[in-house]
């Protein structure tokens, strides 16, 4: 028996099939999909469909020869061999069907602009995608880690993509692994200890060669933050900012462009692992200190408890935690120096939080405090890189 359905979304025309196809009903297939043929895209959802015979598939290649862009999504595995055992799958788009997972009653171990990662069971997370249309993002996450992974970063691979409710999520092996965050709010009084394994990892990243075009260069996108604010600066204050974002030089070193405690991980209490990985790039370390200066102080900046919210733990620990990262990193105690360094990474995180909070119509106290920040730190530094 076979069942076919047709529906209209966002112009493309999606034809559900069920059932089964074979010699028995393969013409009976091809007169349904001709009456609800049209001139539109066509995409056919077997997510139903549990056979296809070679007679079912010379339908599909006569559909084929109609709709050169003709796509099938969600094949079953067994269906999916069938097509790609006939070379089908190198002819078109052929899509599988993804396994659903459930996430209720699990722990939640992370939260992010992205998505919200859970713990299936000791050995498991899966990351959920807020967007429900996350495929290519969730493919690009995959494809970097890879590169950084190749290039003598550890982090976790995702080994199998999945559906949670209407969501992609991605499913990660991360055996015994807790977050820095969680390690801190555990045991705050071995701040420093955890500060010099994130430090340790952070230079292992900086210090990766990335080859030319494998990852997208951090100062073209703050470079794109500095002009987005050029009509909400004063004149003297953007053209400063924009000339010592300039002048900050290529490199062609990673960096994460999110690192903070929730996406480091220790696994095994031995191997410090990276993840989300979907903000990979190259710059200078300056640009990488920006995003953490938000993480630790931008965002909290007006109510620091924020921060418990957000890391988990509160703003005292945060500040100490910061402080000693750039310590750690600079490996210096002049606290001249430090401060200027803290103040350099200011100026790119506030930068960005200030562009991302008049794009998503923050509070006005919360643009005030930014604007005011940044231009009293622009104006009293005269290079992000000294």
């Amino acid at each position: 028996m076979i069942e076919v359905i047709g529906n209209i979304e966002d112009n493309i025309n999606v034809i559900k099939v069920k059932g089964r196809i074979d010699s028995s009903n393969a013409p009976e297939f091809e007169t349904k999909i001709a009456e609800l043929d049209n001139d539109q895209k066509l995409i056919l959802d077997i997510e139903e469909l549990e056979y296809i015979s070679s007679a079912g598939l010379r339908v599909i290649l006569r559909l084929l020869k109609n709709h050169k862009d003709l796509e099938i999504k969600n094949a079953s595995t067994e269906v999916y061999e069938i097509f790609d055992m006939t070379g089908f799958t190198e002819m078109m788009k052929i899509q599988r069907a993804y396994r659903r997972v459930s996430v209720e009653g699990c722990e939640v171990i992370g939260r992010g602009a992205n998505g919200e990662v859970y713990r299936i069971n000791p050995d498991t997370v899966v990351k959920v995608y807020l967007n429900p249309d996350s495929l290519q993002d969730i493919e690009h996450e995959r494809d970097v880690a890879r590169k950084a992974l190749v290039l003598g970063i550890p982090t976790a691979i995702s080994y199998d993509v999945v559906k949670v409710d209407d969501h992609y999520a991605s499913m990660f092996e991360m055996i015994n692994a807790k977050s820095f965050s969680k390690l801190l709010a555990s045991n705050p009084e071995n701040y420093k200890e955890y500060a010099k394994m994130y430090v340790d990892l952070m230079k292992l990243i900086h210090g990766t060669v990335v080859p030319e075009g494998q990852l997208p260069s951090q100062k073209v996108v703050t470079i794109g933050w500095v002009e987005f604010l050029k009509d909400h600066l004063p004149a003297d204050v953007y053209e400063k900012l924009y000339k010592m974002v300039e002048e900050i030089p290529e490199d062609n070193h990673m960096i994460h462009g999110d690192y903070h405690t929730k996406n480091i991980m220790l696994q095994n209490n031995d191997e410090v692992m990276l993840i989300d990985m979907d903000t990979l790039a190259t710059g200078n370390p300056v640009l990488e200190l920006g995003s953490m200066y938000n993480a630790y102080l931008g965002f909290s900046i007006l109510n620091h408890d924020d921060i418990k919210a957000f890391l988990g733990f509160d703003r005292e620990l945060s500040e100490k935690f910061w402080h000693e990262s750039v310590r750690l990193y600079y490996g210096s105690d002049d606290k001249e120096f430090l401060a200027r360094k803290e103040l350099q990474a200011q100026i790119i995180g506030m930068t960005r939080l200030l562009r991302r909070t008049i794009v998503r119509n923050g509070d006005k106290a919360l643009i005030d405090r930014y604007y005011h920040d940044l231009c009293e730190a622009v104006l009293s530094v005269d290079s992000l890189i000294d």
